[in-house]
C-alpha cells in the first residue's frame, strides 16, 4: 500500500513537515510495509519558504533588507540549489504584521525591502523565483521593489520620487536603462489568488488601503496616483496590464511584477503542487492525506487542502483529512474532494494545550494510528 502525504501547517504549532512525518509515524506504528510520502504543502503564503525549503532540500538564507517603514529588520528567503530557485515571501519584508497599528499607512509604506531580497538572491545564483504576495503593508505598485533593482521613477525635474504610495502621483518619466542586467535571465513565478484590478473601485487602494492604514482620502490619493502610474507605463513602456486579475494585488505589487519582470501570476496552490511534482507520486498512490490548523467552509473554497484533493481525484483516489480543528462549514470539502476528515484533538483542552507541539504530534500519532486501524481491517 502507498500513501501519499501533503498536508498544510498547523499555524502556531506544526509546520507542514512535522504534520506530514507525524502522520507517517502514526500510520508505521500499525504496519511497516506500507510505503509513506511525506511532501510539503503550502499555499504561497506564509510557512511557504519554510514547507518548501523543509521538503526540497532546500536552504534557507538571511538578509537584511529595508522594511515596509524603511527601518532595517532581518528576512528570511528559501534556496533550492538543483533548480536555481529562490522562495520569497513579500510578507517578511513589507507584510503588515511588520508595521505597528499606529503606524500604518500606505502612504509612507514600501516594498523597497522586496526588490533587496530578489537582488540577493539573484547574487547566490537563482534565476528562477516564487513569490508569495499575501500579507502587504504596502500600495506602492511594487515601485519600491524596483527602485531595489534598478529602475527610476523620476518627477517632471527628473529627479527621483522616493519611496512609498504617496510617490505614484508624481512618477512623469521612468529610466530603465540601469536596473539589474540579470533580471533579463530570471524567471517570476507569482503566487496570488485574488483577482483585483490595479485601480479602481475594484482595486487595490479601493479594496485593500483601508485594511493597510488608508482614510478615504488617502484611498482616493492611492487610486490616482496608481492610475497615473499605469499611465506612464503605457505610454513609456508600452505595457499595459493595469487590468490584468491580480494587478492591484499586494497593493499593486503584481502590476510591477508584471509590467517589469514580466512574471506570471498564478494560484499559489497550483505552484507548490507542480513545484513539488505531487501528482507524480499521487499517480499510483493508494490513499492520500491532506489537512490544515482548522478544516472549515474557507478550506472548501480553494485552500491547499482542496487543491490536493482536487489533484488526487484526478485519478479517483480516496482522499482524508486531519485538522486540529474542525467546524461545521467543513462539511462542504466533502463536496470538494476530501472524503472524510477527522479532528486529532482527543477531547476538551484550552487551545494552548491543543497547538502545544508537543501535544499537536502525539495526538496527530494517536489519531492516526486509530484511523489506519480502520483502513487496515477493511483492505
Amino acid at each position: 500500500m502507498k500513501v501519499v502525504v501533503a498536508i498544510d501547517s498547523f499555524k502556531g504549532s506544526l509546520t507542514s513537515m512535522e504534520a506530514g512525518f507525524a502522520i507517517k509515524q502514526g500510520i508505521r506504528s500499525v504496519s511497516e510495509n506500507i510505503e509513506v510520502i511525506v511532501k510539503p504543502l503550502a499555499d504561497g503564503g506564509e510557512g511557504t519558504v519554510e514547507a518548501l525549503v523543509a521538503g526540497m532540500n532546500g536552504r534557507e538564507e538571511k538578509i537584511e533588507v529595508t522594511g515596509p517603514l524603511s527601518e532595517k529588520l532581518v528576512c528570511s528567503y528559501g534556496i533550492l540549489d538543483d533548480s536555481k530557485t529562490a522562495i520569497i515571501e513579500m510578507s517578511g519584508a513589507a507584510g503588515i504584521t511588520l508595521v505597528p497599528e499606529h503606524l500604518k499607512n500606505p502612504m509612507n509604506t514600501t516594498t523597497y525591502g522586496v526588490g533587496e531580497v530578489i537582488k540577493a538572491a539573484i547574487k547566490e545564483g537563482c534565476r528562477n523565483f516564487i513569490i508569495g504576495i499575501g500579507g502587504s503593508a504596502t500600495n506602492d505598485g511594487g515601485v519600491g521593489m524596483l527602485q531595489a533593482l534598478g529602475f527610476e521613477f523620476l518627477d517632471e525635474n527628473r529627479m527621483p520620487v522616493g519611496r512609498g504610495g504617496k510617490v505614484l502621483g508624481d512618477i512623469r518619466y521612468i529610466n530603465t536603462e540601469n536596473h539589474l542586467s540579470e533580471l533579463d535571465e530570471c524567471h517570476f513565478k507569482i503566487a496570488c489568488d485574488v483577482t483585483n484590478p490595479l485601480y479602481g473601485v475594484n482595486g487595490a487602494a479601493y479594496v485593500y488601503g483601508p485594511q493597510k492604514g488608508a482614510d478615504p482620502k488617502m484611498v482616493e490619493i492611492l487610486d490616482q496616483g496608481l492610475m497615473n502610474y499605469a499611465k506612464v507605463v503605457k505610454e513609456q513602456l508600452g505595457k499595459d496590464v493595469d487590468k490584468v486579475p491580480g494587478a492591484g494585488a499586494a497593493g499593486g505589487l503584481g502590476y510591477g511584477f508584471l509590467a517589469f519582470l514580466n512574471a506570471k501570476l498564478e494560484s499559489g496552490i497550483q505552484i507548490v503542487l507542480e513545484e513539488t511534482h505531487l501528482e507524480k507520486d499521487i499517480k499510483d498512490a493508494d490513499l492520500v492525506i491532506t489537512g490544515e490548523g482548522k478544516l472549515d467552509f474557507q478550506t472548501a473554497m480553494g485552500k491547499a487542502p482542496t487543491g490536493v484533493a482536487k489533484l488526487a481525484k484526478k485519478y479517483g483516489k480516496k482522499v482524508i483529512a486531519f485538522a486540529g480543528c474542525i467546524t461545521e462549514g467543513a462539511k462542504k470539502c466533502n463536496e470538494e474532494g476530501i472524503d472524510a476528515y477527522f479532528t486529532i484533538v482527543p477531547g476538551p483542552v484550552s487551545l494552548s494545550e491543543a497547538m502545544n507541539k508537543d501535544n499537536a504530534k502525539k495526538n496527530m500519532i494517536a489519531t492516526v494510528e486509530q484511523v489506519f486501524r480502520l483502513v487496515n481491517s477493511i483492505r
